[in-house]
């Protein structure tokens, strides 16, 4: 069944964007909505089992997408500031969230209903930053699904391996506890290899996260913060680096072996900050999306080989996401419900 590519920008400070062309031109929902106008968005989730949602963290609680009706509805929840979201790769009803201050939190049904999850130890203040931590992302392992991982800035590196019942953190051998983001990646041999993104570096693990091993890259800095595998190809991994938050220039990386060697992929434009997010879904493998800080956003169709500046840029983007909605079914919803929505109230005037 052929289907229609939806593209969602989450920004600090203007609510969530959506591009039904592949991100060549975007709307900026209003309040109508069902979203204030002026949310900061700070992450995005769906599965491909339920098309018809999408969960959007962000500074003001949960919110769900319904396709059917083209709104966001707020999901009441222990939550007030979420900075990560993860479903469960085969059950979509499954959630796990974390917060700033930074806490883990879990629901079986959907978002409707959380309760708290242990981590002990986990400190919701940092004397670094003089503020508050926060879980910058949770992953799923790929060989293991009872396995959670999550990323807390600044607060290190946690694992489940209960499916979210109880935590134990890994950050021995890290230089520095304000990770950023997470990758897991099978190998050959039926292990794996793990990568950690911080202010100072990437990370590499080798034995389930026992110790960490810092990486150095062939950048003048070596501030990371997406690292995201190529979704057919564990093999070929894409990293983004910057000179610092939100910074003025940035890198793309990729590696071809799990990413044990990195080569810097020649971008179009010159990037204005930090090269913040990469989005890839399992429909198109090689399709993939990247965004800096500052409000770029550059599309590759051919795995990363080549990126094109999209030309809308945004303010500040913080979550970076799509996927792939069958034309059947958004037809015969919307078909309903589409009359009912007018042009002018879908577009903000700003």
């Amino acid at each position: 069944m052929k289907s229609l590519i939806h593209v969602y920008a989450g920004t600090a400070g203007h609510s969530a964007w959506f591009s039904e062309d592949k991100g060549l031109n975007w709307l900026h929902p209003n309040s109508h909505s069902g979203m204030y106008l002026e949310a900061r968005v700070w992450c995005l989730s769906s599965h491909l089992d339920t098309p018809q949602h999408l969960f959007a963290g962000t500074d003001m609680g949960l919110f769900k997408w319904e396709e059917s009706s083209a709104r966001w509805s707020h999901l009441p929840s222990p939550m007030n500031d979420i900075w990560a979201i993860a479903q469960h790769p085969h059950q979509p009803q499954t959630l796990i969230a974390g917060t700033r201050p930074a806490a883990f939190y879990r629901s079986d049904d959907g978002g409707l209903s959380w309760f708290p999850l242990n981590a002990p130890g986990i400190s919701q203040y940092s004397e670094i930053n003089m503020g508050p931590t926060r879980v910058t992302q949770i992953l799923f392992d790929p060989i293991e699904p009872t396995w959670i991982w999550a990323s807390v800035e600044i607060g290190g590196i946690y694992l489940s391996q209960d499916e979210g019942q109880s935590w134990t953190l890994h950050d021995k051998g890290l230089i520095s506890s304000d990770v950023h983001g997470l990758s897991v990646l099978p190998l050959e041999s039926g292990t794996r290899v793990i990568y950690a993104t911080t202010n100072m570096g990437l990370h590499q693990s080798l034995d389930n996260a026992q110790s960490w091993v810092h990486q150095p890259l062939s950048s003048p800095w070596q501030y990371t913060r997406a690292i995201a595998p190529k979704i057919d190809d564990p093999s070929i991994v894409f990293l983004t680096n910057g000179n610092g938050p939100p910074g003025n220039d940035g890198k793309l990386f990729r590696s071809t072996n799990h990413g044990f060697d990195w080569l810097e992929i020649k971008l179009p434009i010159e990037l204005n900050s930090t090269l913040w997010c990469v989005s890839t879904h399992s429909s198109n493998p090689n399709l993939i999306f990247v965004c800096t800080n500052l409000g770029q956003v550059l599309k590759s169709e051919d795995a990363g080989l080549s990126f094109e500046h999209l030309p809308h840029e945004f303010g500040e983007l913080r979550a970076l996401h799509w996927r792939a909605l069958p034309e059947g079914t958004r037809k015969a919803q919307h078909s309903i419900t589409r009359p009912t929505i007018k042009a002018k109230d879908l577009l903000a005037t700003t």
